[in-house]
């Protein structure tokens, strides 16, 4: 196979897995004790939120190896997985949101979660607008490049370690409705199939323009 027939090849592998997924969230997996099937949302919120951290480490991964090299392929590929892990931050914030005026009544309400995703949507949002300021290729590129491994360093911080420390409306761990790490067998292997194929996704958006 050609790259244009082994990119036609996954979209559409990408596309079934995507649509029995979708199937299973709405035909297999039970309502939420407490939620019911609002909780649903949390199909698409969780691995947004994956593909975003993911899509952030690649960022930093591939700038700290233009800094080695100073190969622009790699800069570009940089640049490529930051506006990707931008998107999808946004789309897991905007999920998050509907979910939190499902459930509680507002949009927003300055969680400590939504708190610190919001900071880490400003710091990645800046790092785009440093790009679109900067002409010189080389300036931008190397800039870009020590920002990105800077920002990448607040991402545990502001994901993981942070919104644990204080008090927050945000189910955790994510759909238990115990307060634990169980849950039913198909709401597990539903979630972790729907993280494989945002991350698939993410690689394929990845591949597909810079091939």
């Amino acid at each position: 196979y050609n790259s244009g027939e082994e990119e036609f090849i996954m979209n559409k592998i990408l596309i079934l897995l995507t649509l029995l997924i979708c199937a299973a969230i709405i035909f297999f997996v039970p309502p939420i004790k407490g939620l019911g099937d609002l909780a649903k949302i949390i199909f698409f919120h969780v691995p947004t939120a994956w593909v975003a951290v993911v899509a952030f480490l690649a960022s930093a991964f591939f700038a700290a190896k233009f800094l080695r090299t100073f190969n622009f392929y790699f800069d570009r590929l940089s640049e490529r997985a930051a506006r990707l892990g931008f998107i999808f931050v946004l789309l897991s914030t905007i999920s998050g949101a509907i979910f939190s005026k499902l459930t509680w009544g507002a949009y927003w309400n300055w969680d400590p979660r939504q708190t610190t995703i919001f900071v880490l949507i400003l710091i990645y949002g800046a790092y785009l607008t440093l790009r679109a300021a900067v002409s010189d290729e080389k300036i931008r590129a190397k800039v870009s490049a020590v920002y990105s491994l800077l920002s990448v360093l607040t991402v545990p911080f502001l994901v993981f370690i942070i919104p644990r420390m204080y008090f927050s409306l945000h189910p955790s761990p994510v759909l238990n409705s115990a307060g634990k790490l169980e849950m039913d067998s198909i709401v597990l292997i539903v979630l972790i199939a729907a993280v494989v194929d945002a991350t698939l996704i993410f690689i394929q958006l990845m591949r597909r323009d810079l091939s």
